[in-house]
């Protein structure tokens, strides 16, 4: 068991299960959407603009969780790539010094272990595990009003009492 501090926005998520008060006094970076690298390859593109306004739209994404974004995307794309070598096979033969031949692992056996349990942690971090999802709770979102009703009503409000 965990014992990191998860953020308000989790929580809320989550519907506070703990039902603590929720800390007033929290950091509030700056909601805005983190830029993309434009180093990122084709994978770690694809990734971050698949998971970006997702994570965004749920308020668990901010101007400051670029690092970790960058490191789960590259972690992403690393497995991916490991992921698809390992297609070809997870071994190679290699002939040892008696002249033995020995079936082996490709390095990307590890590399692909190594990314994917980056990706998990990184996923944990974001609340994107199911488990994590499951804890969750939103409140629906707001009817999205009318601008002509709001108008009207702001000319209703402006005008009552008055003869």
């Amino acid at each position: 068991m965990s014992n990191k501090i998860k953020p308000t926005a989790l929580k809320k998520l989550e519907g506070n299960p703990g039902k603590r008060p929720l800390p007033k006094n929290e950091p509030q970076p700056d909601p805005s959407m983190p830029k993309m690298p434009w180093w990122f390859d084709y994978h770690a593109r694809q990734e971050w603009q698949r998971i970006c306004p997702e994570l965004h739209r749920l308020g668990l994404l901010t101007s400051i969780d670029r690092a970790a974004l960058v490191g789960y995307c590259m972690a992403y794309s690393r497995w991916l790539k490991a992921e698809r070598e390992l297609l070809k096979g997870l071994t190679y033969e290699k002939i040892d010094a008696n002249g033995n031949k020995k079936r082996i692992n490709k390095p990307e056996v590890n590399a692909a272990r190594d990314a994917l349990n980056q990706v998990r942690l990184f996923c944990v971090e974001f609340g994107l595990t199911p488990s994590s999802r499951a804890k969750m709770s939103m409140s629906p979102p707001k009817p999205k009003r009318d601008p002509m009703e709001e108008l009207l009503d702001y000319c209703r409000e402006s005008t009552q009492g008055q003869p």
